[in-house]
C-alpha cells in the first residue's frame, strides 16, 4: 500500500465521527449517468462465452451460489437436506464443485452447521431484523451474535433503508460499525435494498456508506422486494468496490442476490465482473450469487456440456 493510499484510508475512517463529513462526503461522490449506466450493463449482457471458456465459467458460478433458503416454512430436515446439496450438488458427479455458502435464517444454523462443518462450504445467517430492519439496535445485535454462536461465518445484515432515505447517514454507518463488531470473526455482508433506494445515486452512496463502515461484502437485496438484483445495479456496485479499493487498499466483495435464475443470467454477471473491475474479484471470496433456483439451472447446463444429454429440472431436487 502507497503512503497516498494510506493516508486516504486514515482521512475516510474519520468520517464516520460526524454526520456533517459523511454527507459531505457522500453526496460529492460523482453522480451515476443512468443512461451510461443501464447501455454499459445491456452491451457486457451480449457477451457470448462458448464451449470450454462456459465450462469453466459454470463451475465458477457454482463456487460461488450461497444456496438460499429464507422461508417461514423452513425446517431442520429442509434445511440439512439444501446443505447436503450444497456440498455436493450433483451426486452422480463428483467432479461437480460445491457451492460457496448456504444461508438460512438464524433458528436454521445450527442444522446446517451439523452438515457443512468441515466440508469448506460457508455458513452466512441473515440477521439484524431481516428483511426490513425495522427493530432496535440491541435486538438486531443480539440476532447477529446468536447466528454466530450458532455457528455462522457470514453474516448477512440489512440496512435501515428509512434512516438512509432521510439522510439520517450517520445512523446507518453506526449499526454497520456495532454489527461488524458483533459478528467478530464473521464476514460481514451488507444489504443495501437497492429495489428500495429509488436512484442509481443512493446505490453509489450506500455501497461507499456500507464500505466506510467496515462490511466485508456489499450485497443488492433481500429477496424479499419486487425489485431484487439487476445488473445496471450491480455495474453501480461494482464500479464503487473498484474505486474504494484505489481509494483506500482494502478490497470489497459484492453479492447480487434474488431474480437470478438461470446461467445465462450468472454468466452476464460473470462478463461484467471481469470487465469492471478484474480477475481479482472472480473468485467465490469475493464475488457471490444469492440464490435458491439458479443452482439447478448450472447444474442442467453442466450435465448437458458434459455428456451431451440434457437432463432437465426433474433430475435435480427443488429447493
Amino acid at each position: 500500500m502507497t503512503a497516498t493510499t494510506t493516508s486516504a484510508r486514515s482521512e475516510l475512517s474519520e468520517l464516520g465521527r460526524s454526520e456533517t463529513a459523511l454527507r459531505t462526503f457522500l453526496h460529492g461522490l460523482p453522480g451515476v449517468d443512468q443512461v451510461g449506466a443501464e447501455q454499459r450493463a445491456a452491451q457486457l449482457g451480449t457477451r457470448s462465452i462458448k464451449t470450454t471458456a462456459k465450462a469453466q465459467a459454470i463451475d465458477l458460478a457454482i463456487r460461488m451460489v450461497d444456496l438460499t433458503t429464507l422461508e417461514g416454512a423452513d425446517t431442520p430436515g429442509k434445511v440439512r437436506a439444501l446443505a447436503a446439496k450444497a456440498v455436493r450438488p450433483d451426486p452422480a458427479d463428483p467432479s461437480c464443485p460445491h457451492v460457496g455458502a448456504v444461508c438460512v435464517y438464524p433458528a436454521m444454523v445450527p442444522y446446517v452447521a451439523e452438515v457443512l462443518r468441515g466440508t469448506g462450504v460457508h455458513l452466512a445467517s441473515v440477521a439484524t431484523a431481516f428483511p426490513s430492519g425495522q427493530a432496535p439496535l440491541e435486538i438486531k445485535l443480539a440476532d447477529t451474535r446468536a447466528a454466530v454462536a450458532a455457528g455462522a461465518d457470514e453474516i448477512d445484515m440489512v440496512i435501515n433503508r428509512g434512516a438512509f432515505l432521510a439522510g439520517r447517514y450517520k445512523e446507518v454507518y453506526d449499526e454497520i460499525v456495532a454489527t461488524k463488531e458483533a459478528s467478530g470473526d464473521a464476514h460481514l455482508k451488507v444489504i443495501l435494498e437497492t429495489g428500495e433506494l429509488a436512484t442509481y445515486d443512493n446505490v453509489r452512496r450506500a455501497s461507499w456508506l456500507a464500505m466506510l463502515a467496515g462490511g466485508d461484502f456489499i450485497k443488492t437485496s433481500t429477496g424479499k422486494v419486487p425489485v431484487a438484483a439487476t445488473l445496471p445495479v450491480s455495474l453501480v456496485m461494482l464500479e464503487a468496490v473498484r474505486d474504494f479499493r484505489a481509494a483506500t487498499g482494502r478490497q470489497v466483495g459484492v453479492k447480487p442476490a434474488g431474480g437470478i435464475k438461470t446461467t445465462k443470467d450468472a454468466i452476464k454477471y460473470l462478463v461484467m465482473v471481469n470487465e469492471t473491475v478484474g480477475a481479482d474479484w472472480l473468485d467465490p471470496d469475493w464475488f457471490r450469487f444469492g440464490a435458491s433456483s439458479l443452482l439447478n439451472d448450472l447444474l442442467m447446463q453442466r450435465t448437458k456440456l458434459t455428456t451431451g444429454t440434457y437432463s432437465g429440472p426433474d433430475y435435480f431436487t427443488l429447493d
